[in-house]
Formats: structure tokens, C-alpha cells, sequence
């Protein structure tokens, strides 16, 4: 809130010291000036309403995406960034499942970042987890935040709840020759962590002859990727898509892709989810949350 009233008050300083600088009789300066500082304070409580509105609003981003050489079409919902904690609790999740069984998922992933406060109390919330319906299930990869809060347990408490987390390994999804493999990596931060690298080659290992998609928490981990030739579509989150404006300018510096479908190479696209929940304040302006419904064909 202090962010958005201050930049809100430079805007109405320049223009204030604009208006000074006019050959306006003083009276009408006087009326200007009142004009403008309303407005500022209307401007500064309706962009902070908004941007803690949005963050309650979970909007249903639904995407085409054309695969080669897949056999038949499937619908995928990508969750992402949810940050379970604090306002981020039970009732929250119980919600979002509802909405996301309402889509009748052919798979449903996780793209790192689900809790971002210690387990047991995150473990309500995480319970509702186990009321996702999809036809093929439900998998996880960790995301940079579940290094803070306890990789091991995190992982295991997650699976205990009928969910599969992709450890550098990878599964296949439909029937026999009709389908893809979905692979996952650990976080980059595993890097720094020192422990839970992201491995590709592992990730693809003994995967069938057939598309590949990729989960992977952070746009930024495709440039470690030298070649990426046997990757068809990669599944991110982390950027939040800037949360709040202008923040998604910053994190155009540090992040290859801020948000939505872009086209890597000829073959590879790399979709990135604005996250369903948030970080920080419960506000978003400018990057609502969202939860995608892939449809990939």
C-alpha cells in the first residue's frame, strides 16, 4: 500500500509542479491543486481496493497449444504459486479444488511454490488436496520456496495425499502410443541449496518416443538447457507475473518469460502461469491469479 500511494504521490507532484509553472491566476491554481490532490487520493484508495480485490479473484486462463506428432488432444490445469499460509488456508484450497474439478482435467500439475509456511500448519489446507479429480491425477514439483520450509517432508506429505511429485524422473500420460510424458525437475535453487538439483538428462530418462512436456518452476531454468530439441511444451510459474505494476518489469530482467505462451525455438514453447495464489501482500494489480486450463492438441 505504501508502494502504490507513493508512486500515485510522484505523479501528482510532477504534475503539481506543472501546474505552478502555468500563467493560471493563483485562484485557479488554488482550485486546480485541491482538484488534483482528490483525485490523487481517490486514485491511491481505488488502486489499492482493486489490486487486494484481484488477489481474492482467481481467473480461468484457458490456452490452445498446437503439439507435433500428438496422437490426441488433452486438457492439462496448471496450478501454480499458491503459497499456502497465512490468508493462503483451508477454505482457500477447498474452493480452489471445486473449480478445478469443474474443468474434468485430463491431468492436473503443480509448478512449485504450494507451501510457504511450516508443514503442520500447512497441512489443513494440504489436505484438500486429495479431493483433486482428474483423469490421469494429480503431479507436483517443488519450487523454490519448499527448500525453506523442509524439501524431504514437504515431498513426502504431498505424495502421502495421492499426489505425484516428478524428482527428475518422468511418467506417461494416455493410453499406449496416444499419449506424452511428463517430466519434472527440482528447482534451480537446488544449485544453492547445495542439495535437489535439477537434472534434465535424469528427467528424460527412458522416456517413450513421444511429446514431451516439462515442469519446471522457473522460466529462468531453460537457459541452463543447452539443447532443447526434446522438449515440446515447458510448464512454469515463479514470476507471478509481476504481482503488482511495474514489478513485471523488474522481473523481465532477471526472467526469460513473465507470463503466458512464448515461442522458444521452432519447437519448444514455454507456457507461465501467473500463479493462483500470491506473495507478500495479498494484492495483485496488473497480473491477476489464475489457474490454466492447457489445451493441447
Amino acid at each position: 500500500m505504501i508502494f502504490l500511494t507513493f508512486i500515485t504521490t510522484i505523479i501528482h507532484e510532477i504534475i503539481s509542479f506543472g501546474v505552478n509553472k502555468t500563467k493560471f491566476t493563483s485562484q485557479r491554481r488554488d482550485f486546480f491543486k485541491k482538484s488534483l490532490d482528490l483525485g490523487a487520493l481517490s486514485v491511491v484508495v481505488a488502486t489499492n481496493a482493486k489490486a487486494m480485490d484481484n488477489a481474492r479473484s482467481i481467473e480461468l486462463e484457458t490456452v490452445d497449444v498446437k503439439i507435433d506428432n500428438l496422437k490426441k488432444p488433452y486438457n492439462i490445469v496448471q496450478l501454480s504459486d499458491i503459497h499456502i499460509g497465512g490468508i493462503i488456508d483451508k477454505d482457500f484450497i477447498s474452493a480452489l479444488v471445486q473449480r478445478v474439478n469443474n474443468l474434468n482435467a485430463d491431468a492436473i500439475v503443480i509448478t512449485g511454490d504450494l507451501v510457504d509456511t511450516k508443514l503442520d500448519f500447512a497441512k489443513p489446507a494440504l489436505n484438500e488436496l486429495k479431493n483433486l479429480k482428474s483423469k490421469y491425477g494429480t503431479y507436483f514439483i517443488i519450487g523454490n520456496h519448499e527448500y525453506f520450509h523442509g524439501v524431504v517432508p514437504i515431498i513426502d506429505y504431498v505424495n502421502s495425499l495421492g499426489i505425484k511429485t516428478l524428482e527428475n524422473e518422468n511418467v506417461y500420460i494416455g493410453a499406449s502410443n496416444e499419449g506424452f510424458n511428463l517430466a519434472g525437475v527440482y528447482d534451480r535453487f537446488g544449485n544453492r541449496y547445495g542439495a535437489f538439483k535439477p537434472d534434465l538428462e535424469k528427467a528424460l530418462k527412458d522416456k517413450k518416443d513421444s511429446p514431451t512436456i516439462l515442469l519446471a518452476h522457473q522460466p529462468k531454468y531453460i537457459e541452463e538447457v543447452a539443447n532443447t530439441s526434446e522438449l515440446d511444451l515447458i510448464l512454469c510459474g515463479h514470476t507471478h507475473g509481476g504481482q503488482i505494476f511495474p514489478f513485471n518489469f523488474l522481473v523481465k530482467l532477471q526472467q526469460p518469460y513473465v507470463r503466458g505462451l512464448n515461442q522458444h525455438t521452432n519447437k519448444t514453447q514455454v507456457y507461465v502461469n501467473k500463479g493462483t495464489g500470491f506473495w507478500g501482500p495479498p494484492m495483485r494489480l496488473g497480473a491477476s491469479s489464475e489457474i490454466t486450463l492447457l489445451k493441447i492438441s
